[in-house]
């Protein structure tokens, strides 16, 4: 599973991989993360606001911090 963490670094990005790899390791799934900065990058991705977090390529969250419990539910899903 990849995981992605769009955003510049601030400290809501942060907070959204902190919650991820916590989710990530309560489930005990494999999973490889990516935080991209790059903005040209972070473009490519169908969003409007960071941070965002994408799972899979699939886009799940843009602009706010998810619950742990909604993250579950996606990487579950």
């Amino acid at each position: 599973m990849l995981i992605k963490i769009l955003g510049s670094g601030c400290a809501k990005c942060n907070r959204l991989e902190q919650l991820t790899r916590e989710a990530v390791g309560e489930l005990g799934i494999a999973a490889t993360f990516e935080h991209v900065r790059d903005m040209d990058a972070i473009m490519a991705y169908p969003i409007m606001t960071t941070p965002a977090l994408v799972i899979d390529e699939a886009v799940k969250c843009s602009g706010r911090i998810p619950s742990r419990d909604e993250i579950v539910g996606w990487l579950r899903g």
